[in-house]
């Protein structure tokens, strides 16, 4: 039986045990997905236990996906590029960090078919690192503006992008407007947004929150006819990647997709 599950804090709403526990059922796979709630203060000893136990690999999540990257083994390119680690296995003794976040931010964008253009990204954290790397990579002008104004700096400068203060936000009109905060996310900050003003010259709404389906941002794009991409296709597809990491097999993406709608309909009228 192999036991996996995910780190973060705090994790009272994530999908991942509801998805991947249902890919190991439909693929008749014998292993377990767990939550393990873990403060940023104990992610040391999370760290030096997972050593000792069975664990045959993990998610990452807020607010570990940076601090882990100095507690593993080996890096691969791709977390080593972004900065930033969302999944964790072993590879003959050693501890690896990898970063799927990347694969499953530009997943969307791919199937749309969306050509590369002016994007802004909100936020400077380890999803905001996937999705400016993802952007960057397929030739984005990529735009990044955060409420952590040194941090946002860094960023923008490790992937050539522009860094724009959060007061001066509004000022652009980006092809891509692309949401990687927290703002809207179920808990203290649902009902949140990130954007305060019209969204009259964007394309294209990205909202990397997947809990609740539709976030303020989203509901205020489809009230102002502007195209949205919500944030369980990411979810999703970086699941997928990590799925197959962990034991060389695909679960199928439009059940997976189907099954976490179903999963959020169901949490908010509860």
């Amino acid at each position: 039986m192999l036991l996996l599950g995910i780190i973060g804090h705090p994790l009272s709403h994530t999908l991942s045990p509801v998805l991947h526990n249902w890919g190991f059922r439909e693929l008749g796979i014998p292993a377990s997905y767990h939550v393990w709630d873990t403060p940023p203060e104990k992610l040391p000893a999370f760290m030096a236990a997972l050593r000792t136990l069975p664990i045959h690999g993990a998610s990452v999540t807020i607010p570990h996906k940076e601090p882990v990257m100095n507690l593993v083994d080996r890096l691969t390119d791709n977390a080593r590029e972004i900065g930033a680690v969302n999944t964790l296995y072993w590879d003959e003794g050693k501890l690896w960090g990898e970063n799927t976040d990347v694969t499953g931010f530009m997943a969307p964008l791919q199937e749309r078919g969306t050509p590369p253009g002016t994007v802004l990204v909100l936020g400077a954290g380890g999803a905001a690192r996937a999705a400016v790397c993802g952007l960057h990579r397929a030739g984005w002008k990529v735009h990044l503006s955060a409420r952590t104004g040194a941090r946002a700096d860094r960023l923008a400068h490790s992937f050539q992008a522009e860094h724009v203060p959060w007061s001066e936000r509004h000022s652009l009109r980006p092809d891509l407007l692309v949401n990687t905060t927290p703002l809207g996310m179920s808990g203290p900050f649902q009902g949140l947004s990130p954007w305060k003003h019209s969204l009259q010259g964007i394309a294209l709404v990205y909202d990397l929150v997947y809990n609740p389906k539709e976030t303020p941002l989203l509901a205020q794009a489809v009230r102002e006819g502007v195209d949205v991409i919500p944030g369980l296709p990411m979810f999703a597809n970086q699941a997928l990647a990590q799925f197959e990491r962990w034991t060389g097999k695909r679960f199928p993406l439009p059940k997976a997709l189907a099954l976490l709608e179903e999963t959020l309909a169901a949490r908010s009228k509860a």
